[in-house]
């Protein structure tokens, strides 16, 4: 992985990285949303970005399979769970990046130490993953104080046997191909963490949804149905130190 760099917007970063993940049976689904509903999530030092005027959100459920840290085995009760991610598009001095407004796991201790030393909004929710031999059959419900659940229910499965890259200059490829993420922790604080994978293998895809509260607690609003859809069946990445840039 390390020696395929030519496709990454900037160099690796310095240093060993900590963590690798395996994605698995990984969905992309992307709506163009209100501004107004997304800049208050946006923290100083950020600039939300936006694909001909209009800012994008992405929901993504999938299995971490494994998860490990750098020189170290499996770890117990951690190194297996299921995610679910809803984030938007941000840059920071040039460097654009993804900003994530909600991040479910099923491993409460990943959940744990992933708020405490990467400073993310990890939540843990009950989650639920399994295939009919068709479709991946995947749930995630969480409740919100001052809200009631919210819920990310449906089933989806690649279309087609076809793999592609997206298109650089695409708006899928402006949506994917991001190499580092951020995140806001007390007092302002801005942080980044840089990763690193091969160029995202995608497939179309076909999804049905039969809830999706999970962008609406947020205050999202958007259609029915994602404007674009892909699927990806395994992915490998590193993971580099989170770091403070501001204050």
């Amino acid at each position: 992985m390390l020696a395929h760099t030519t496709h990454r917007p900037f160099p690796l970063p310095q240093g060993p990285w900590l963590m690798k993940q395996t994605w698995n049976d990984l969905l992309f689904a992307h709506w163009p949303v209100n501004e107004a509903h997304l800049t208050p999530y946006i923290p100083p030092g950020l600039e939300l970005q936006q694909w001909e005027g209009t800012p994008w959100i992405s929901v993504s459920p999938f299995l971490i399979d494994p998860l490990r840290l750098r020189g170290c085995p499996r770890l117990p009760f951690v190194h297996r769970f299921l995610e679910l991610n809803i984030r938007t598009y941000v840059v920071n001095n040039g460097k654009a990046g993804v900003f994530f407004l909600n991040l479910d796991a099923s491993s409460r201790l990943a959940v744990g130490t992933a708020r405490a030393a990467a400073h993310l909004p990890y939540r843990y929710a009950k989650m639920s993953c399994h295939s009919d031999r068709e479709y991946i059959q995947y749930s995630s419900r969480k409740q919100i104080p001052g809200y009631g659940q919210a819920e990310f229910t449906g089933s989806y499965k690649a279309k087609g046997a076809s793999v592609f890259h997206a298109e650089p200059g695409s708006l899928l490829h402006w949506l994917t191909e991001r190499y580092c993420l951020y995140a806001s922790g007390s007092k302002n604080r801005l942080y980044v963490g840089d990763i690193h994978h091969l160029p995202w293998t995608l497939q179309e895809a076909d999804l049905q949804i039969d809830t999706n509260t999970a962008t609406r607690s947020l205050g999202l609003i958007h259609a029915y149905d994602p404007l674009l859809l892909t699927y990806t069946k395994r992915l490998e990445v590193l993971f580099w130190p989170v770091r403070r840039i501001m204050p």
